[in-house]
Order: C-alpha cells, then structure tokens, then sequence
C-alpha cells in the first residue's frame, strides 16, 4: 500500500431495502479504497468523477469515465479510486428484476441517457410507487440496464504461486520487460510450463496478459489527464505513435477519441 492509500470500510446495509433497485451514493477520496466485501443484490457501479479500480479474486477491472462495472450479487471485492477523489453512484439491483443479467463482473459502457438516469435515481424513494414518476423511472432505468454493451477491460488473475509472482510484479510495474524465459529462469520453471499456466489460468498467452496490464494502467493514467507522450514512455513504448497503434487495435479508437466519446 502505498502512503496516500487508506482502507474505508464498506457502508453496513447499504443495500437493504425492499425496492427493486435502491440507489446509493458515496465520496471517497484520492487512492483511497473500499475494503473487500460482499452484497445480496447485483450492483451497477459506476462513477460520476475520478477512475476506479475493482478487484475480485479472479481479476481486475479498471473503469474509466462513460464506463461502470457490474458486480454480481455474492461477489467478494474491493475498490480503489486511482490517483483522484472517486464520487461513486451505485444502484443495487434485486436478482428478480430483470432476466439474462451477466452473473460474472464485467464493465459495461454506459450511455449519456443512462449517465443521467443513474444520477436522477439517487433522489428517488427506495420503493416507490409503480405507477408514481419516481416507479416509471426505475422501469426506464431497468429497460437502458439491459443489454448494456461490455467493454474488454479485464485483466484476469491467475492462482498458481510461479505465475502469480510474475502477475503481482507486473501489475507493480506495467513496463517490466522480462520475457518468459527471463522468468523461467527466476522462478525455476520451464518457460513452456509459464506459458501453459498463462493458458489455462487466463486465456491468454504471457505476452497477451502483459499488453492487457498496459492497457488498463494506461487508462488510469490518461483518465487521470496525463498526456499520451508520457504514459507511452513510462510504459516502456519508444514512441506515442506505437501506444496509440495498440491502443486503437485494442479499443477500436485512439485515446483522444476514446475519452472525447
């Protein structure tokens, strides 16, 4: 944990209620971190200000803005607000609410519409009534919800101790360019068996797994406002031109054009 990292608890009840969706808001500031927990109902994070990360124990996510992350009801996880203060809009959703809703954590992109939905339903009552303005607006709310498109902004982890060093210390440090074989000979396992581990534990080759790294340590940067020229160096790029061909094959779009959207 770095110094300006704080542990926050997670809010007691704060998905308890009899509504279908109950919505939620919460501060926190720069790097600081929600602590692991869990809840009943599905939750459709998102932030208004600042990027996040959440963490489960089978990934990571990095959430930048116009983006929210689905976490299924049961899902152990902790978030942190990356390098500024993080406002926080959730709905928790009841698991009979709609039907075909992802039951894996995945980012979703989220419209303008749904952007101003999710903002007008923190004043609303927890169970309103059906037929009131405040009951057609969580139908409206539930309607945009579903179907969201998902955005490839997952990073998987990986459980076997060998590989999990090689994750742990890129995650660290995204532009370490130790190969596999540089591995293989660290951590006393053949480069075939790093790269079968990467295989199966992830669905990804090694050199997969690192670029995906990048990308997400990227977004958090540039979200930030950095410029491109400097995260494309510190992430061991030789040039902006090269970051920003990896980042188009990667997202469909340069960065410039991914935040303006």
């Amino acid at each position: 944990m770095s110094p300006n990292e704080r542990i926050l608890p997670p809010i007691s009840g704060i998905d308890k209620g009899h509504g279908i969706v109950l919505a939620r808001a919460r501060e926190c500031p720069a790097d600081h971190i929600i602590d692991w927990h869990t809840h009943d109902r599905a939750q459709l994070l998102y932030a208004v200000r600042g990027v996040m990360r959440v963490t489960t124990e089978n990934g990571v996510w990095v959430v930048p803005p116009q983006r929210a992350v689905w976490i299924p009801p049961g899902i152990s996880h902790h978030v942190q607000a990356q390098g500024t203060p993080l406002s926080l809009r959730s709905l928790y959703i009841r698991e009979d609410a709609l039907d075909g809703l992802p039951d894996i954590c995945c980012v979703v992109t989220v419209s303008p519409l749904l952007r101003e939905l999710i903002i007008e339903a923190m004043d609303l009552s927890d169970d309103p009534i059906p037929d009131s303005a405040d009951g057609r607006l969580i139908r409206v709310l539930l309607d945009r919800i579903e179907g969201l498109p998902v955005a490839p902004l997952y990073l998987p982890m990986v459980s076997d101790t060998r590989a999990r060093r090689i994750t742990d210390a890129l995650m660290e440090n995204p532009a370490d360019t130790r190969t596999l074989q540089d591995w293989s000979k660290e951590l006393g396992a053949s480069e075939r068996t790093l790269a079968r581990i990467f295989g199966r534990e992830t669905g990804m080759t090694f050199g997969q797994w690192r670029q995906q790294a990048i990308l997400l340590a990227a977004l958090a940067r540039l979200a930030r406002g950095e410029s491109v020229t400097t995260v494309a160096l510190d992430l061991g790029y030789a040039s902006q031109s090269a970051f920003i061909a990896m980042f188009r094959r990667a997202l469909g779009r340069t960065p410039g054009r991914y935040f303006s959207e």
